[in-house]
């Protein structure tokens, strides 16, 4: 038995419209499945552990929507220990890119009726669980602006939500301003007098494919951090195409770390965001709960996940 969440209103309608061509693709296979309809992430975590708990059988939930849709239900299947399979149909869809999940509908269904699972690392804090990256300063007050926008519903409609997160990062760059930042990392604490952000990532990128940590593994274990710091308007507004294909690692101004355990404490108040989703203000402290967390990919076929090496990110750029 399938559990199917759905996000009718992801990606600008995209929930809905995805939802459609599943449905026809389900009762082609004559597959047995259930449907959950969500409206809000407030009631989705309670609404999912509420359905999980009514059978013993289910083979996957099934998350049709965007990486915020993902974000709601972690505590459920985290719980009942209940695999997470995922049909895009959000604005940034970086889990899916992330477990090497297809974009393309029905390839995706495929993928989450395979069985082919592996166990997926979690981010957990204050704010609960987290799948993709938890992150704080410049790039979480671009997402706070982007949410608050009315570009970021014309671009979903017309499938660039990428396109978004890029007229977000020009819109802040003009009023952000940088500050003294100190991050621990398996208790080893560095402080830079100048930060403009601070991720703490479990997958690769966020934004819709920016390769904020090209590196991070699901399944490694680890935390890893990018630190952006000490550099001018002009040189970060420098970095954003080069983060495309994870180029800025190698720039002096951005410092990586790679612990179990990470804190941030800016000097001032930062946004901060987890999966997209916001945290409100203050300072952050995380830790990885390795394998918490069973997801169907096509990668589990091949042992444990590899990091997104250039041909990979350039396939998928």
């Amino acid at each position: 038995m399938y559990l199917f969440i759905i996000n009718r209103r992801s990606g600008g309608g995209a929930g809905g419209r995805t939802w459609l061509a599943v449905e026809g693709l389900m009762q082609q296979r004559e597959l047995a499945y259930e449907t959950l309809f969500t409206h809000s992430a407030a009631s989705a975590e309670t609404l999912v552990a509420e359905a999980l708990a009514l059978r013993h059988d289910w083979s996957a939930a099934i998350v049709i929507g965007g990486d915020g849709t993902v974000h709601s239900v972690l505590g459920a299947l985290h719980r009942c220990r209940v695999p997470l399979a995922v049909i895009p149909a959000g604005s940034g869809n970086d889990t899916a890119r992330g477990f090497g999940l297809p974009l393309d509908t029905a390839e995706a269904l495929e993928a989450a009726l395979s069985g082919v699972c592996m166990d997926a690392d979690l981010l957990a804090g204050a704010g609960g669980l987290t799948l993709t990256a938890v992150a704080s300063g410049f790039d979480a007050q671009v997402a706070a602006n982007v949410n608050a926008s009315r570009y970021k519903r014309l671009c979903n409609a017309i499938g660039a939500g990428q396109l978004a997160y890029l007229i977000g990062i020009v819109q802040t760059l003009l009023t952000f301003k940088p500050c003294p930042v100190h991050v621990t990392c398996d208790g080893v604490e560095q402080a830079f007098p100048s930060g403009w952000l601070v991720s703490v990532c479990n997958l690769p990128s966020y934004g819709g494919g920016l390769l904020i940590c090209p590196q991070a593994k699901a399944d490694d274990g680890l935390l890893d951090v990018c630190v952006v710091h000490g550099c001018s308007r002009w040189q970060l507004l420098r970095l954003f195409p080069t983060v495309m294909k994870g180029r800025h690692v190698s720039l002096p101004f951005v410092t990586l770390l790679r612990g179990r355990s990470v804190a941030v404490r800016f000097a001032e108040s930062r946004h901060a965001i987890a999966d997209g989703e916001s945290l409100g203000q203050g300072p952050l402290a995380v830790r990885c709960e390795r394998g918490a967390l069973r997801v169907l990919t096509p990668r589990a076929a091949h042992g444990a996940m590899p990091a997104l090496d250039a041909a990979a990110r350039q396939a998928e750029g």
